[in-house]
């Protein structure tokens, strides 16, 4: 979420930024307060609040501590702040809180401040989950600037995960943690956002927090221009049902407006209709009125009677609430003296709460205990922290799990291969029970592999190659191998027998069991390639070309070629190395690349990257059928993609106008293929000339990416120089990297539909063009303004912010394809959910109670 409005500023920033009135240590059971970075076994008391502050040792196993930079202006920074905790490594690291009280409401607060800790001056950008489910985006605006954010939570159990999400826009960090034990009957039992607490009479540096508010809540001052602040020094008696636990000091003081005759207005602006809040208007007579003096007035939602006529009585507190949650794109809260009143309405103080819905369900109990008792059994050494499948974009790594609307998601793949396993083969792994891929190759694993693997009925592939197990292969492991209904590896196991080791005669086993289906594939090949030699005998030799050649060849002869694109008759691109012409195979339309000779005959490695490209198989790359490596004739035959390149979309004015989730999708697409060519090949492919004419789109316009996994010689060269990471030109060397620095620059292309290197404008490439209009604030401005504004500008930010964070000239500021893809994820649900509601943001709250006179925003 982005930074909330005057109000939420009030009470966030007021945190840091106020002071509290000096008091003494109260009761604080139920509170947990964790400064993040200090040495590990200190503690102390704030000398402010009293409160008990512990290092984060016994919370988290991960992150370094840091102090932030000394030219840093310490100045009311409170200690909390001056140290934090940096989390480099690790997509996903929590913060697991207990023993806690379940059942219970807490209030969960969490503060960060950078303070140029790392000496980089790049305030990052992260997120911030409760459990599996999203809380807030740590958005900071600068470095010596805190964010604070608050929920009210109801626990489900004993123990709760506070997570940091790295997506991509620097290292997560944290400063404070505190949690606090609130009385049940306080608020409803959805989670709910803090978005403001304050007192309309607080003086303007007054600040209240415990223990005159014994749940540490934080209470800061605000009021508007045309409101007049009246005090008393008297205590505020509370109901004697209290529920609310308002402390006295901030009833103390009262707004009432200038012109007694106008009411007190209170506007509520959001961007999403949808978006729920529940309201608290506290109020208290504090002046001891004459009996020819009356207050009353009303009070109005939307210009309708919510509640009223209310009375205030004198040194009482009395509290209206939401029932249920209000909602609407525009909330006006009207507080109105009545007809027989001759003193205006006041308030005193103000509680505003956004319903945080947390709708994603945690992995399934005994999935996550099994997983838990093995990565205590093998000790595995990875960030393996908070819940086991949650949030999606960021489970752990190793694993694979199940995802339904309804139910809890399920472990379905379990990687510990190459983790220096020892010991036994864990019995817990048989409480996975809907795992399907098992992989515990290259480790050193001993001790017999156990009958309790031939009882998982969903397993589909088990991979034990290369540990020190001894003993027989199950024989219902044997058997499930031959049926094919498992595909079963455990060659490189010195003292395993294949079946039984009654003989003793023990041999190394190869038990990777070809499945049936390959083996009726091979049955078939050798049965065609006698059918066609006995009809080209009884044809008396025909000619290869009057065969049409069929979708699984991988070879394909010159004369196939001229049969395939009809002589090379039709002309579909032209490019500096190749020309791709239209052809058919069995009835399938397909593009043909033609190499110039030049090339064909330099291109020593051509037939290893072609049969590279056989066998690359992923939604997101271009399909290649086969090639023809014939003499100097050379070609590749692919998959047609009918709606041409990215390019021709984007720059045609003529083409039709990709809508923003449409250029979401391809981004993702495209994000998704590179992200495939990095992590699931192996070794790893470069691409090395990612740019618009190398994606391609289907008739669905889906992005395929072409041209991966060819020579050097023909990315480099065959390159347009501006996608081309700067680095190159330094180190003569493409990395993982170089494809996101080109990736960034695609963005920015699908983004504004425009040329990289465009010579009308100062700025001539995209970077420096996008990077002048940031620097104004103009983010509307990047945008193709075809689109006329018919997009979610947080989504366009974040994927504005994506592209120039991969187009970084330093390879290590660019984040890795897998970021890349969940950043991407996360601005394409944005949309779809803008789409779905046809109008308004997601998860998007601002409140302006007018131009009042509040500590500056956060």
């Amino acid at each position: 979420m982005e930074v909330l409005e005057l109000f939420l500023s009030a009470v966030l920033a007021a945190a840091f930024c106020l002071s509290p009135s000096l008091v003494h240590a109260q009761d604080q059971s139920g509170f947990i307060s964790i400064d993040c970075g200090i040495t590990e076994g200190s503690s102390y008391n704030d000398k402010i609040t009293g409160i008990r502050y512990i290092s984060d040792e016994n919370y988290t196993d991960a992150g370094v501590n840091k102090n932030i930079s000394p030219k840093i202006n310490t100045t009311g920074i409170d200690k909390q702040y001056l140290n934090l905790r940096s989390f480099p490594d690790g997509n996903k690291i929590c913060y697991t809180l207990k023993p806690l009280r379940s059942k219970n409401k807490y209030l969960i607060r969490a503060g960060f401040l950078y303070g140029n800790y790392d000496e980089l001056d790049d305030v990052p950008k992260f997120d911030l989950y409760l459990g599996v489910n999203w809380w807030e985006t740590v958005t900071l605006t600068d470095a010596s600037t805190p964010f604070t954010t608050e929920i009210v939570h109801l626990l489900s159990s004993d123990s709760i995960d506070i997570c940091l999400v790295n997506t991509g826009f620097g290292t997560p960090f944290i400063s404070v943690l505190e949690l606090r034990l609130l009385d049940d009957r306080t608020h409803s039992n959805v989670s709910q956002l803090v978005v403001g607490r304050v007192g309309c009479g607080l003086a303007l540096s007054h600040l209240i927090r415990f223990s005159v508010d014994v749940y540490d809540r934080i209470w800061s001052p605000f009021r508007l221009q045309d409101w007049e602040v009246k005090q008393t020094s008297y205590a505020i008696e509370s109901p004697d049902d209290d529920k609310y636990g308002v402390p006295s000091a901030i009833m103390q003081g009262a707004a009432v407006p200038i012109n007694q005759s106008d009411p007190i207005v209170l506007p509520i602006t959001r961007d999403d209709p949808t978006t729920q809040v529940f309201l608290y208007l506290h109020f208290a007579e504090i002046e001891n009125l004459p009996e020819n003096q009356t207050r009353e007035f009303n009070i109005y939602v939307n210009n309708k009677l919510w509640r009223g006529p209310i009375v205030p009585q004198y040194l009482q507190r009395t509290t209206v609430s939401s029932i249920t949650a209000l909602e609407g794109s525009e909330i006006t809260v009207s507080i109105e003296k009545t007809i027989n009143s001759t003193l205006p309405p006041l308030i005193n103080a103000i509680e505003l709460y956004l319903v945080r819905k947390l709708l994603q369900a945690e992995t399934y109990e005994d999935d996550v205990h099994a997983v838990m008792n093995i990565k205590s059994y093998y000790k595995v050494k990875r960030y393996w922290q908070g819940d086991p499948c949650g949030p999606k974009t960021a489970r752990w790594q190793g694993l694979n799990c199940s995802y339904d609307a309804y139910d809890p998601p399920r472990i379905t793949s379990l990687d510990l291969s190459s983790s220096g396993l020892t010991g036994e083969i864990s019995p817990d792994i048989f409480n996975l029970k809907m795992i399907q891929y098992l992989d515990l190759s290259n480790n050193s694993l001993r001790g017999s592999i156990p009958d309790f693997l031939s009882h998982l009925p969903y397993l589909r592939v088990l991979n034990l190659s290369e540990n020190e197990l001894s003993g027989s292969v199950p024989s219902e492991l044997n058997e499930r191998s031959k049926n094919g209904t498992l595909i079963l590896n455990v060659e490189k196991n010195k003292l395993l027998c294949s079946s039984d080791c009654k003989n003793k005669a023990i041999v190394p086993v190869v038990a990777t069991v070809i499945p049936v289906v390959i083996l009726v594939l091979i049955a078939v090949s050798i049965f065609w390639f006698c059918k066609r030699r006995n009809q080209d005998t009884n044809s008396g030799g025909v000619n290869e070309h009057t065969r049409a050649p069929k979708l699984n060849e991988r070879h394909f002869s010159y004369s196939e070629v001229l049969t395939i694109t009809t002589n090379f008759g039709t002309i579909l691109g032209e490019g500096q190395f190749a020309r791709v012409y239209h052809g058919y195979v069995d009835r399938t339309q397909v593009a043909v690349k033609i190499f110039s000779p030049s090339v064909a005959q330099a291109y020593k490695q051509f037939s290893d990257d072609a049969k590279l490209l056989t066998r690359v198989h992923h939604r997101n790359l271009v399909t290649c059928f086969g090639y023809c490596d014939e003499d100097s004739n050379r070609a590749l035959i692919f998959e047609h993609m009918i709606n041409g390149n990215l390019e021709h979309i984007l720059l045609d004015r003529n083409a039709n106008i990709l809508s923003w989730q449409e250029r979401l999708q391809i981004a993702k697409d495209v994000a998704q293929g590179l992200q495939y060519l990095h992590d699931g090949c192996r070794p790893p492919i470069i691409h090395g000339n990612l740019k618009p004419t190398n994606i391609l789109l289907n008739e669905n316009f889906q992005a395929k990416l072409a041209d991966f996994g060819l020579s050097k010689i023909l990315t480099i060269e065959g390159s347009t120089r501006e996608y081309i990471d700067p680095e190159y030109y330094v180190t003569s060397k493409l990395t993982e990297r170089s494809d996101v620095y080109s990736f960034g620059v695609v963005l920015l292309a699908i983004i504004a539909s425009r040329p990289v290197i465009d010579g009308d404008q100062e700025q001539a490439h995209i970077i420096q063009w996008a990077s002048t209009l940031l620097g104004r604030g103009d983010i509307k401005g990047i945008v193709d303004s075809r689109l006329q504004g018919d997009y979610l500008l947080d989504s366009v930010w974040k994927a504005v912010e994506l592209a120039m964070a991969c187009a970084s000239r330093a390879s290590i500021k660019r984040p890795a394809m897998t970021q890349v893809v969940m950043a991407l994820n996360h601005c394409l649900a944005m949309e779809i959910s803008r789409v779905d509601r046809s109008e308004g943001t997601i998860e998007m709250v601002s409140v302006n109670f007018g131009t009042g006179v509040v500590p500056q925003a956060r």
